[in-house]
């Protein structure tokens, strides 16, 4: 099955794509993740959109579209894949509809007020890159991993510029999905600020799993 999570940063939905990824198997294609990876790799695409991450902004079309189809040929995705922070466009989400149609669009939904709470309150281990929350998910001692005792950062792309950023470049650019896979009859939309084993139970059964 090939879905699309879709919806605000911070909505949750690397957390859900990763419990599917567990128990079914099914390959999480995150573009964060492999944006993030060609960063540290410091390869020529790493370089490139470094800087337009740091800031909120997004990868141009034509680089994602690219880098995502190339991760969809590989093996691991013949029987189908979770697509997750993409399509983030209408050009891309009709590129791969023309390409590779996806069976089911997944819309995480929750307000801007969490999402700012979510993602202003985040910290992540520069060693092994668990994630804690200091509104919901606190370390055990204050800026500290629990797994490994490494110091814990904030993401350039949680700071609260670059927060504001991302909402303003997510409801113009990625909400008019909604429409997209809703006239597709393809919509399917899960209230995200349930807790993660809601979130996951509704999309099982939504889609039949």
């Amino acid at each position: 099955m090939k879905l699309v999570f879709f919806g605000a940063p911070g909505a949750g939905k690397g957390t859900i794509a990763k419990k599917f990824n567990e128990n079914y198997g099914i390959p999480q294609i995150s573009t964060g993740d492999l944006f993030r990876e060609a960063i540290k790799n410091q390869t020529e695409l790493g370089k490139k959109v470094s800087n337009i991450l740091a800031t909120g902004g997004l990868v141009p079309d034509d680089i994602t579209i690219q880098m995502v189809k190339e991760r969809v040929s590989k093996p691991d995705c013949k029987n189908g894949y979770i697509l997750d922070g993409f399509p983030r466009t209408i050009a891309q989400a009709e590129y791969f509809e023309k390409e590779n149609p996806i069976d089911m669009a997944i819309f995480f939904d929750i307000s801007d007020e969490e999402v700012k709470k979510r993602l202003g309150g985040r910290r992540v281990c520069e060693k092994c890159g668990a994630i804690y929350n200091i509104f919901f998910n606190k370390p055990q001692k204050d800026g500290t991993c629990d797994k490994d005792g490494a110091n814990l950062i904030i993401r350039d792309d949680d700071k609260e510029e670059a927060i504001i950023k991302r909402l303003n470049v997510y409801h113009t650019q990625t909400e008019p999905l909604l429409d997209f896979y809703k006239n597709l009859n393809k919509l399917i939309k899960v209230d995200a600020t349930l807790s993660p084993e809601e979130v996951f139970d509704k999309i099982k059964k939504s889609i039949n799993l």
